[in-house]
């Protein structure tokens, strides 16, 4: 890899572009003083990412712009552009031939990046060009005045332009940003348990909540059970029941309605029919016709029996008569008519008792009264008759014509009385049929009545399970309702719940009431926990733990990817240490050489120094160590940084410290050491800003000679006056200030510049 081309436009006195072809192992610039061949290094430089404007000879970022003069307006920017040969992908992460770099600079001093056209940022540049040796330290660009800045510097600057010269800055850049991501992750980390810290109360808290709902989600499945079968169960036993009550309820009700209509019926005929009212009338007057008849026939048989007692009397008053017994005759009633008179009053109060019609019992009172009158008139007559036995013939001859007419009578009245009394039997059969028929409809209607009280009782009953079945059916609704609030709508597929319906129908009922007892318990228990869903908890709760499970994970991560990084840095702090000295160990060998070669004899080498930490200290020497001590600084616990220190013994002096060499010496022990630290690691190019200036004659050849040796390692572009080194160059550009206060450029082969030179 070579560097092909330099392009500078708007940069300090390069107003216009100037292109700088660089296609030979060594280029020179050359020019008077104040022409801006400086300029040259500056940009290169500045377009490497160098970040001191101080370093660039300027105070802010305009200042590295073409301010203008009389015949030229000032520029707005300054561009800086490198290209390097990448043929050999020295650059390995661009697959280009040509890599170009462009940094450009505003007037508001923003800057912008570019590789191969593509904006970048500075640290991009810079990885870029730590690939290929060329760091920040500078040590690849040495300026005019800053020939043994390496010297100077104190023990740390000078390993760490060691550590850029030898590439090993790129390990310090690694640890360097693996201990800022060590540094994030494990603050990281602190955050993510402190946020883990700050959420395990709060998922301890919900897991007490999921542990409620889980809890509700299990009673809600044993409930979903319960409900199951409590409500297929109960829908058969109310399905069932209802039918049942509809289908006992309607004959009964039909039969009952049936029975008011005949009730009705029954009770709106009269209670005595008209027949019988005529019938009784006509059997009173017929039982008055019948007494008075029956007493006419008694009082004709009395009277007949009279006539036959008088008859008797008087044939037995004759018989006795004639035999001269005349006591014996009279003033005696005869027994027979005893017997009559006695049965005929017998019958006569037992038909009084038999009846409650007082006329019938008025008209038996007569007949008794006439009987005692008869009997009356008969013993008075027998008294009479006794007196006139004369008469007696005449009057037994009347008495027997007038017992047959009453005999005659009598005979008429008994046909009449049989006749009353076939009307009476006719009409109290007619009255009893009646009767008859009037008991048989009120005990029909008895019946009816009864019958219905029995419908009646039975309907009521029915009503009465009915209503039960209603309420149980209502309170069945609202298990449902409360169901599809506890468990979901999938509560009304208890239908698919496989139980028997003569399981359903043949079970007690204490055993359904059991279960609904068990579901009401198991509500309760729900409330009490809180019978939500819970979905909110649960799916909080899950983020949490996810949350959480994400953080352990996050710091499990972390925690690798810490060790991992200490790791690297351990691994890099190491390899860094080992390359290091093995580079020192190199340089040392070139830096030995080419000061002996300098001085005519002579050693120099770089050690590796620890150097102590002080809390405050004056301003000293790098080597002033023994005085601060002297001084009572106080040291830190702090440890001790490495540093490199310069060593080196002039032949034919005592002379082993930097400080007590020349200028002169000074400047060929530091380029005898640029020297060799570029033979050890060349970096791709070495620009030299007149680092020969204090150099005489004979070094000057040295110098030349030690260029043309380098030269075979690195591309050297030399700003010099010396014309011994412009003698070992291939190409010089001149570089002039003209009238218009801006550079210019132009160049002469090799052949007019040694003609120039000498």
């Amino acid at each position: 890899m070579r560097l092909k081309r330099l392009e500078i436009s708007g940069f300090k006195s390069f107003a216009r572009k100037s292109v700088f072809e660089f296609s030979t192992p060594i280029s020179a610039i050359v020019g008077p003083n104040g022409s801006g061949k400086s300029n040259v290094a500056e940009a290169i430089r500045f377009v490497l990412g160098e970040q001191s404007i101080k370093s660039l000879r300027g105070k802010r970022g305009e200042d590295l712009i073409f301010n203008g003069s009389k015949d030229l307006g000032r520029q707005s920017r300054a561009k800086v552009s490198l290209v390097f040969d990448n043929t050999n992908r020295a650059f390995p992460s661009i697959d280009y031939d040509e890599v170009l770099i462009e940094r450009v600079v505003h007037r508001d001093s923003s800057n912008e990046y570019f590789i191969n056209g593509t904006q970048v940022r500075l640290r991009d540049v810079i990885e870029l060009l730590a690939s290929v040796h060329i760091g920040a330290s500078g040590h690849h660009i040495i300026s005019q005045g800053e020939a043994d800045r390496i010297l100077g510097a104190s023990t740390k600057e000078k390993k760490a332009i060691i550590e850029d010269a030898l590439g090993l800055r790129v390990y310090h850049w690694k640890i360097a940003e693996s201990e800022k991501k060590l540094v994030k992750t494990r603050d990281n980390m602190a955050q993510v348990a402190l946020l883990r810290k700050e959420i395990v109360p709060h998922i301890r808290f919900l897991k007490k909540q999921v542990e409620k709902v889980e809890q509700a989600r299990n009673l809600r499945e044993e409930l979903r059970g319960c409900y199951r079968e409590y409500l297929k169960r109960e829908s058969v036993y109310l399905g069932y029941t209802q039918k049942r009550i509809h289908d006992e309820g309607d004959a009964p009700r039909r039969e009952l309605r049936e029975i008011e209509r005949q009730i009705v019926e029954i009770s709106s005929r009269d209670s005595v029919p008209p027949e019988i009212a005529g019938w009784e009338q006509e059997r009173r007057v017929l039982q008055g016709e019948l007494g008075i008849v029956r007493g006419k026939k008694d009082e004709l048989l009395r009277e007949i029996g009279r006539f036959e007692g008088v008859i008797e009397y008087e044939e037995e008053k004759a018989r006795n008569k004639q035999k001269g017994d005349e006591d014996a005759f009279g003033g005696v009633i005869s027994a027979r008519n005893v017997e009559i008179f006695v049965a005929d009053i017998e019958d006569r109060l037992a038909e009084a008792d038999h009846t409650e019609d007082i006329s019938v019992i008025r008209a038996i009172f007569a007949n008794i009264r006439t009987a005692l009158s008869h009997i009356a008139d008969l013993y008075r007559n027998d008294a009479h008759k006794h007196q006139t036995v004369a008469h007696f013939a005449g009057v037994l001859e009347e008495k027997k014509n007038a017992k047959e007419k009453i005999e005659q009578e009598i005979t008429e009245t008994e046909a009449r009385e049989e006749e009353v009394l076939a009307h009476l039997d006719v009409l109290r059969k007619d009255m009893e049929k009646e009767r008859d028929q009037a008991r048989d409809s009120e005990k029909a209607l008895l019946e009816k009545k009864a019958r219905r009280s029995e419908l009646a009782s039975q309907v009521s009953m029915l009503d009465a399970e009915h209503e039960r079945i209603e309420k149980e059916a209502q309170r069945f609704k609202e298990e449902i309702k409360e169901g599809i609030v506890l468990i979901g709508r999938d509560v009304t597929e208890y239908e698919h719940y496989d139980v028997s319906v003569g399981d359903c129908l043949h079970e007690s009922r204490d055993n359904q009431e059991e279960r609904r007892r068990k579901i009401e318990k198991i509500k309760i228990r729900l409330e009490d926990i809180g019978g939500g869903s819970g979905e909110d908890i649960v799916k909080e709760y899950d983020e949490a733990v996810e949350r959480d499970a994400f953080l352990e994970k996050e710091i499990t991560d972390m925690e690798t990817s810490a060790q991992s990084l200490a790791s690297l840095i351990t691994d890099l702090t190491e390899k860094l240490g080992m390359e290091f000295k093995e580079g020192i160990t190199k340089i040392n060998a070139q830096f030995s050489e080419f000061f002996a070669l300098m001085f005519g004899g002579g050693t120099a080498s770089l050690t590796i120094v620890k150097e102590k930490k002080y809390k405050s200290k004056p301003t000293f020497g790098e080597e002033d160590t023994e005085m601060l001590e002297s001084l009572g600084a106080e040291k830190t616990d702090e440890p001790a940084e490495e540093g490199i220190e310069v060593c080196v013994n002039l032949p034919r002096k005592k002379i082993k410290g930097l400080q007590m060499l020349s200028g002169g010496e000074r400047a060929l022990t530091s380029i005898a050491l640029l020297f060799a630290i570029s033979q050890v690691n060349p970096p791709p190019f070495l620009v030299l800003d007149e680092t020969d200036a204090a150099l005489d004659e004979a070094n000057s050849r040295k110098y030349g000679d030690m260029l043309e040796n380098l030269s075979r390692y690195s591309q050297l572009i030399v700003i010099t006056h010396n014309r011994e080194t412009m003698s070992r160059v291939d190409i010089l550009y001149g570089v002039t200030m003209g009238a218009d206060a801006a550079s210019k450029m132009l160049s002469v082969r090799f052949e007019e510049a040694e003609s120039y030179a000498k």
